[in-house]
């Protein structure tokens, strides 16, 4: 995977290269990928025109984004393996542009980010205005106490919500319309997503439950208990199918 710094670089030569083709694009690529110096701060600039309601909102939002990559790099490294992802994983996508400039669901994950690290730095109401921010325009809402990895694609991104407490690793693909929260029991716990598994499109995960690694949820279907690795759960209430052989209980 290309770090942060050289992600950045074939970014600008894409945008430059689109300019060259399509003048009409140069003000608006100017301002979102050429008059910024790094990845960090063209993603500060698109949280804060994503999220922002009016001018002083968008201005917030980028400073605060901007100084979350600052004091800490590796959120910036995380979006690009997050945006290399994109690219690995939708055969819609042959360029890193489009979905740096155009996919909401890569903005709400990064703004989830920083969400994250001001929940984490205790300043929790402008943590929750952000998530807040998200929902209303983005539809994507994201708790900013919820754990996610790297190189995950919310593909479509509309309806998507992650409770919190969630886990979410390194590789998911999630579709629109899913749900992963916690469920009636008490205490309640939230769901765990393991490594590179597939959440099709409406899809509810709920309570304290694990899916395994390289799993996949069937669209529409409501998942209450474990699902294991490399199973397939299907329905309502969803049954597995497709389970490797070492999957299934003697």
């Amino acid at each position: 995977m290309a770090s942060a710094a050289e992600l950045w670089q074939s970014a600008r030569g894409e945008a430059e290269a689109v300019v060259r083709a399509d003048p009409v694009l140069a003000q608006p690529l100017a301002k979102s990928i050429l008059d910024h110096d790094d990845l960090g701060s063209a993603l500060a600039f698109q949280i804060g025109q994503r999220l922002g309601a009016d001018d002083d909102e968008r201005a917030r939002f980028t400073r605060v984004a901007q100084e979350a990559f600052a004091s800490a790099p590796e959120l910036v490294e995380a979006a690009s393996l997050d945006l290399q992802g994109i690219v690995a994983h939708d055969p819609a996508v042959t360029a890193l542009l489009p979905p740096l400039l155009n996919y909401k669901g890569f903005v709400a994950l990064e703004a989830w980010r920083v969400q994250n690290w001001l929940w984490q730095h205790g300043r929790r109401d402008f943590a929750l205005m952000m998530q807040s921010a998200s929902s209303e325009r983005l539809q994507v809402s994201i708790h900013p106490s919820a754990s996610i990895g790297t190189s995950v694609y919310l593909d479509h991104a509309t309806g998507i919500i992650i409770g919190a407490d969630s886990i979410v690793g390194d590789g998911v693909t999630m579709m629109q319309n899913v749900t992963i929260g916690r469920g009636p029991e008490r205490p309640a716990r939230a769901p765990r997503i393991g490594r590179s598994a597939y959440l099709s499109s409406g899809a509810s995960i709920i309570g304290d439950i694990s899916i395994g690694d390289f799993a996949k949820i069937g669209a529409g279907a409501v998942v209450t208990h474990d699902v294991p690795v490399g199973c397939t759960a299907v329905g309502v209430p969803a049954r597995l199918i497709n389970c490797p052989d070492d999957a299934i209980p003697a």
